[in-house]
């Protein structure tokens, strides 16, 4: 008995950031592929979606920021174009003061080099209603955010469409692996990328990646009296929704890996909303999802040790539609033209260490 089989170039296991942002890759170059998506993980549905390239919290760049948002912007400017929807949002982000010392931080920051592109060194001192500012603001240039719920609803549909998305779990025991290709019930394919977020932990092929998981909570608010049209940033965010509702988040959890909100969540980002705004609001939803994360704060990226055709893409953590465009460049030019990897992203300096 003979089966028909269908060839591609890549199986595709997940459809969050990481694996859309390879799918994308994939078709810019010609490449055919099939996606293989449960829906199990959320951390990308739930994301607060901004794109920033400062860390606030220590006033610090964010890891390589010039390359990410150049490549970025190209990458959902065609995405929109091609699915016919908007995604990216163009947004101030406004950094709280709350004292004189903070102004001085922020005016030493914005001295750096690294950091001058991107931090302005005038304060800003717009009253936004809601909203008690005595010491003002200061504003992160080249911000926004993406719309990652819109994102992976169109995304989905538009891979229907084509025929290209199959709503089911991988079967990992399923996946017949030989030298120049792989078998997978009814496709043939030379390569298959794992973007599985959290997942990843039951992937027998690199579940001993040190993928930690941090767990957030997020809030989507109504509060009549707070106008706003921009995101205003503390240890916490609140981004405009319109229609008087504002996303807030996030918690960071380490210990809980469970994608379920809870009382601890809400009381902290309660507080924490309360120190930043002064007007009443109500809490509309209330989300959870597990970020995948690693302890090194760099994504995990590259080739099985033994199966030079299994690759991984993960560990986008908080930074995804940052992150997503450029790490799946890199992988890609890893797989398609041997460029070597970057060595803070490639898997080998686990597998290096595991060696010693």
């Amino acid at each position: 008995m003979f089966f028909l089989l269908f060839m591609i170039d890549y199986i595709i296991v997940g459809n969050g950031l990481a694996g859309i942002s390879f799918c994308e890759t994939a078709i810019r170059h010609g490449k055919s592929f099939v996606v293989f998506n449960n829906d199990s993980q959320n951390s990308s549905k739930i994301a607060g979606g901004l794109y920033n390239p400062v860390i606030l919290k220590r006033f610090s760049e964010v890891w390589q920021a010039h390359e990410q948002l150049d490549l970025m912007a190209d990458f959902y400017s065609n995405l929109s174009n091609r699915i016919h929807g908007k995604f990216d949002f163009k947004t101030p982000i406004l950094r709280k003061f709350f004292s004189i010392e903070e102004q001085n931080n922020w005016f030493a920051a914005s001295d750096k080099k690294a950091l001058n592109p991107f931090l302005s060194t005038s304060l800003c001192f717009d009253k936004y209603d809601g909203i008690d500012s005595p010491f003002g603001y200061g504003e992160v240039l080249q911000t926004g955010f993406v719309d990652t719920a819109l994102l992976l609803s169109k995304y989905q549909e538009y891979l229907e469409s084509l025929n290209l998305l199959r709503l089911e779990s991988f079967e990992y025991d399923a996946l017949i692996i030989k030298d120049d290709k792989l078998i997978y019930k009814d496709f043939e394919a030379k390569h298959i990328v794992f973007a599985e977020g959290f997942g990843l932990h039951a992937n027998p092929f690199f579940k001993e990646l040190p993928l930690d998981g941090t767990k957030g909570e997020l809030f989507i608010i109504k509060a009549q009296d707070l106008k706003l049209d921009v995101i205003v940033n503390t240890s916490v965010f609140i981004l405009p929704l319109g229609n008087d509702l504002f996303k807030v988040g996030a918690t960071y959890n380490w210990k809980d890996k469970t994608d379920l909100p809870t009382e601890e969540g809400k009381i902290e980002l309660t507080d924490r909303i309360k120190e930043i705004i002064s007007c009443e609001f109500e809490i509309v939803k209330h989300y959870a999802g597990v970020r995948p994360t690693v302890k090194d704060r760099r994504p995990l990226v590259g080739t099985h040790s033994d199966y030079k055709n299994l690759h991984v893409l993960n560990g986008l953590g908080t930074r995804g539609v940052m992150l997503g465009p450029a790490m799946a460049k890199a992988l890609f030019d890893k797989i398609e033209n041997d460029i070597s990897l970057d060595k803070e992203i490639d898997i080998v300096r686990f597998y290096n260490k595991w060696k010693k």
